[in-house]
């Protein structure tokens, strides 16, 4: 019992008393980035038991084996097609969905003009979020400065078609209309939208500016739509980063994506588990 409370003084005040110097300044830098205490100790104590005294006394010896230890707690798909598309995988449709003020339509964009312009596809537009005003415009004028089609769509029968029109494109980029997560109404008619288009990949865009609660609220909901992938946007607007790594988890799916500001084509990333690690033990965007 005094080990206990002793136990949970130290992590209190963010420090453990019984870690190594090097180990317990980590330790500090996990819980100030809101890991999880589950977490954070989980990845102190591994490192504690496979190196040495000597070894950890080392702080870069420390750091290295910390942040390998973080990277395998952060699903990926680097190999991916979807991650990494290339022409002549024939048509590819990715969906975005996620809560409202996430960033869907930017990401949408930001896709759009990577794959067209960078990669050379032939990409197709279509939008389902006719709910927001100026919505569909916002998409139409990145559409014409990309150079792509695009096709507004209100019912699951019109997205059908309009995919099937659409299946000359390497790649087909669906923008879906925010929904909160208690709007079951709103999410039941986007589940029909999903299971009646049978896009390749649903990903759902969650803003890193949220709470870990709001993700996760939203996470679970949005489940029962579909989850195939996990895309963070506004990472130039955190304030920390350890609650990706707590949601990852959680969610148990690859990241595809990290967006890191408004700039189209630019500011959107690979989710590469690597990178993460890095801004959760104090690397600068």
């Amino acid at each position: 019992m005094v080990e206990s409370l002793l136990q949970r003084s130290a992590n209190a005040t963010g420090g453990r008393a019984d870690l190594p110097a090097h180990l317990g300044l980590l330790y500090r830098q996990l819980i100030e980035q809101q890991v999880s205490d589950e977490i954070a100790l989980r990845l102190v104590d591994d490192v504690r038991a496979e190196l040495g005294a000597d070894q950890l006394a080392n702080s870069t010896l420390v750091r290295d084996r910390l942040m390998a230890k973080l990277e395998t707690m952060l699903p990926a798909n680097l190999g991916n097609a979807v991650a990494r598309p290339a022409t002549g995988a024939g048509c590819r449709s990715i969906c975005l969905i996620g809560p409202t003020g996430v960033g869907k339509t930017t990401t949408i964009a930001k896709l759009a003009a990577a794959f067209k312009l960078r990669q050379r596809q032939k990409v197709g537009l279509i939008t389902i979020d006719t709910y927001r005003i100026a919505a569909v415009d916002q998409l139409r004028t990145y559409a014409n400065i990309i150079g792509v089609p695009l096709k507004v769509v209100l019912t699951p029968t019109e997205l059908v078609a309009a995919m099937r029109e659409m299946s000359d494109c390497d790649t087909i980029l669906i923008d879906t209309a925010g929904r909160a997560h208690s709007d079951q109404l709103k999410l039941a008619e986007l589940a029909q939208f999903v299971a009646t288009g049978k896009p390749t990949e649903v990903h759902l865009v969650l803003s890193s500016t949220t709470t870990q609660e709001a993700m996760e609220a939203a996470l679970e909901q949005f489940e029962k739509v579909r989850v195939d992938r996990i895309i963070f946007t506004k990472l130039d607007e955190a304030v920390s980063f350890g609650v990706l790594l707590n949601v990852a988890r959680r969610a148990r799916k690859a990241l595809s994506y990290l967006t890191t500001g408004q700039d189209v084509p630019d500011n959107i990333e690979v989710g590469q588990p690597r990178r993460l690690a890095k801004l959760i033990l104090g690397e600068k965007l």
